[in-house]
């Protein structure tokens, strides 16, 4: 008998993040080698996957990663592992997996591409000062995303099927995860019909997705915003999908932002389409006005996304003694307010210095003395783990 034997000089490069370098040539060249990393391999028309062990995915890779995190922005910073799972129609979803994150093969047909048949969710996870990674409120994603398939005529993941997914992706990610007051790292969830449909109908195949990317602040350098009142273009109207996180209420917004981008506006605030004088939310969050330590917010009433820092924010303000309202706000309200800030997952809590309507620039209190930034300060410490969380909000996954 014949033997090889292959002979291996371990070099090792040292990151500011980690000596790893070494570990992951090594396990790369081994790869080449046997063309087997972990359980198996596989390749189709459109990438190249591989399927991820609980132990390949969390070999302790977390600070390996060489990113300059002051400069972290709200782009797309591709990770290492996304979860996919997948069902019929008429089935429930069965166990999901890992896989490398790359493309993913859809029919020309697909009841996404031809029929705009998709939800997608967004969340957050932090790292706590002693390394434990914290995720907020994900519960609530899990239900949004269940009311809005059942208006979408999709089917959807169990809650416990949707936690379970988000835990594995932010473990299988960890070291994509900024460090302590850096940033966080955003989970996106997708439901989409992936199932060939030509006639309009729901999909007969439908595929969850998740993926991640770490991120900073929305609107970085651009706080505090400055808005435009928009009374041309509406996002949503009633009896449609403004109140489920569907993906076909997201480009119609985009004429009109691109707009007040270029004339150097952060953002839209839209109205409501029947009577154009109440307001409703921005591009992609929801928005308060106080005056005389009232908040006032839109009541969503299916037309406006119930978003869950728009939650989370009305019953810390309620904690905290102030009268919250949530009702219809003519936009002269907005013009006459004392503070006006926006909400979402995305922008946290961002505070509006200046609203421009008809013409017309109001500008608003800001700074570390309002009321905006108070209700900032107590949502932020219970997301990152800097307080107790009396709430129940957090889940950690570490």
């Amino acid at each position: 008998m014949k033997l090889n034997f292959i002979f291996i000089k371990p070099t090792m490069f040292v990151t500011r993040h980690g000596r790893c370098d070494f570990m992951r040539s090594l396990e790369r060249f081994l790869g080449r080698c046997f063309n087997k990393i972990g359980n198996y391999s596989y390749t189709s028309q459109a990438a190249t996957f591989r399927q991820a062990t609980t132990t390949d995915a969390y070999r302790g890779n977390e600070d390996c990663t060489n990113v300059n995190w002051d400069e972290l922005g709200f782009g797309l910073m591709p990770t290492d592992y996304m979860y996919i799972m997948k069902c019929s129609s008429d089935e429930k979803f069965s166990p999901g997996k890992l896989n490398r994150y790359g493309n993913i093969e859809l029919s020309p047909s697909s009841g996404v591409l031809n029929y705009g048949q998709g939800l997608f969710e967004g969340l957050k996870a932090y790292r706590k000062e002693d390394g434990r990674l914290l995720l907020f409120r994900p519960e609530e994603n899990a239900r949004r995303m269940q009311m809005g398939a059942e208006r979408m005529c999709m089917p959807s993941p169990s809650t416990y099927q949707f936690l379970h997914a988000v835990k594995q992706t932010v473990l299988a990610n960890r070291r994509w995860v900024p460090p302590p007051g850096k940033g966080s790292l955003y989970v996106r969830p997708l439901l989409i019909g992936t199932g060939p449909v030509l006639g309009l109908a729901p999909a007969p195949d439908y595929t969850f997705l998740i993926y991640a990317s770490p991120v900073g602040n929305y609107f970085k350098e651009r706080l505090p915003l400055n808005l435009f009142v928009d009374d041309d273009y509406h996002r949503a109207f009633p009896g449609g999908t403004g109140g489920v996180k569907t993906i076909s209420n997201y480009a119609p917004v985009l004429k009109a932002q691109t707009q007040a981008k270029k004339k150097g506006f952060s953002d839209v605030i839209f109205l409501d389409s029947v009577n154009k004088r109440f307001l409703e939310e921005a591009s992609s969050c929801n928005i308060f006005i106080i005056k005389d330590n009232v908040i006032s917010t839109p009541s969503t009433q299916g037309t406006i996304l119930a978003g869950i820092t728009r939650k989370s924010i009305i019953e810390i303000a309620l904690k905290y003694d102030y009268q919250v309202e949530e009702r219809p706000v003519p936009v002269e309200e907005l013009l006459n307010a004392d503070e006006v800030f926006c909400t979402g997952t995305a922008v946290v809590v961002a505070p509006v210095g200046s609203v421009t309507y008809h013409g017309k620039r109001v500008e608003y209190r800001s700074g570390v003395q309002t009321v905006s930034h108070r209700l900032y300060s107590a949502l932020t410490s219970i997301q990152m783990g800097l307080v107790e969380d009396a709430m129940g909000w957090t889940v950690e996954i570490d």
